[in-house]
């Protein structure tokens, strides 16, 4: 059988040690904030990021990995593997997958293959878990393409911010709409899908707002991670509350990074499932 090498971005927020263990290759986003130009780091890294964040007016911007970042891993990875699977955030949130693309159409390589997972965070991370076990198990090239296609289908993101200022910042709302939302204590409910961020709706408290996504989660669901930002005692009161209502789902907690978690800002808790 081939051996088959899985590629992903930093969006997926896989931690250090699971990359080494597994030999996942990460290809890093990058952001600019203050002036400095940092690359995505894993899960763990992103506590004073967020910090420095909360005590400032600034806002970063973010860009996809460059075309040569993608090329030099995919030609490293084929001197010691026969095929590479990329799986990648949204091609509707970012540039990443057009630059793996370009990557892969300057090698002139069909062993390599790139997913464009249609999602981001910890689904992304399901995803490249899957792969990595179904390669581990022999599965081939198309058998792995054809359950990540179909997996991705299944999976949900909701998410909600404790203030609407950053979704300001960020060019997601106006001044004007966010005081108001502030006043009147207006939590969004954020929606990935068909790859794209979307407003579902608007709650008035965080309790409300917390409610109303365990509400959208499917009784038959496997896994569910609770995503958050510098928010880790709600994620666990939360985690608990989730074990009581779904015995059966693996439920972990995942930091969010800068390139997701910018929009949302400090305490945005949320869950990926499928």
């Amino acid at each position: 059988m081939s051996k088959i090498k899985i590629v992903t971005d930093s969006t997926s927020y896989i931690s250090k040690d699971y990359i080494e263990k597994e030999d996942v290759a990460v290809v890093p986003l990058n952001y600019v904030f203050d002036g400095e130009t940092y690359l995505e780091g894993f899960k763990g890294e992103f506590d004073d990021f967020f910090r420095k964040l909360e005590n400032s007016n600034l806002f970063p911007t973010t860009s996809q990995p460059s075309v040569g970042d993608f090329h030099q891993v995919f030609k490293d990875a084929l001197k010691e593997y026969d095929e590479i699977i990329a799986i990648v955030l949204s091609s509707k949130l970012s540039g990443t997958y057009n630059s793996a693309v370009l990557a892969k159409d300057m090698l002139e390589d069909e062993r390599v293959t790139i997913i464009d997972s249609e999602t981001s965070a910890s689904n992304l991370r399901f995803l490249v878990e899957d792969a990595v076990e179904m390669a581990k198990a022999n599965k081939s090239s198309e058998e792995i393409i054809k359950h990540i296609n179909n997996k991705k289908n299944s999976m949900k993101v909701f998410l909600t911010a404790a203030t609407l200022e950053y979704l300001k910042r960020g060019g997601r709302l106006s001044a004007l709409q966010s005081t108001i939302g502030n006043l009147l204590n207006i939590k969004p409910i954020i929606e990935l899908k068909d790859g794209q961020l979307q407003l579902l709706e608007k709650v008035r408290g965080k309790n409300r707002a917390t409610s109303k996504i365990i509400s959208y989660i499917h009784e038959n669901v496997e896994k569910i991670s609770i995503c958050h930002i510098l928010n880790l005692e709600e994620a666990e009161k939360f985690k608990s509350t989730l074990e009581e209502k779904f015995p059966k789902a693996s439920i972990t907690i995942d930091d969010l990074g800068p390139v997701v978690g910018s929009h949302l800002g400090p305490k945005a808790i949320g869950i990926c499932f499928y």
